[in-house]
């Protein structure tokens, strides 16, 4: 009896040896941005896009109007060219000198009248 004693304090009291196990402590490691800085920064990078995009798209399209300002302009510049030109052209034509002489050639009399020249009337 006395070694069922003996054994049984033992074990009570002297514990076996036990292989330390060790312990992985993970830390979590927090980044230097929070989640809604995260989301805001997102948002303004978002917009930031948004509108580089509308400001190139705003500057091909004045761009394009700006080409076909000049073009318009080029053609207007021809038309007053040519219309100066036709404007000299019908004061030529029109001058009483040539009136006469072409009345002449197909037989017609002038009689103590005066040719003027042609003019247009304004209303």
């Amino acid at each position: 009896m006395n070694t069922n004693r003996v054994r049984s304090w033992q074990q009570e009291y002297v514990q076996p040896e036990r292989k330390e196990s060790k312990v992985v402590v993970r830390v979590k490691r927090k980044g230097w941005l929070t989640k809604g800085e995260k989301v805001i920064y997102s948002f303004a990078a978002f917009l930031l896009i948004i509108f580089c995009c509308y400001l190139v798209s705003y500057s091909s399209k004045l761009d394009q109007i700006n080409r076909e300002v000049q073009s318009l302009q080029h053609s207007v510049e021809q038309q007053v060219v040519e219309n100066k030109s036709l404007d000299y052209e019908v004061r030529e034509l029109s001058k009483p000198d040539r009136i006469t002489k072409i009345a002449k050639e197909h037989g017609l009399k002038i009689q103590d009248t005066k040719v003027l020249q042609a003019r247009k009337q304004s209303r």
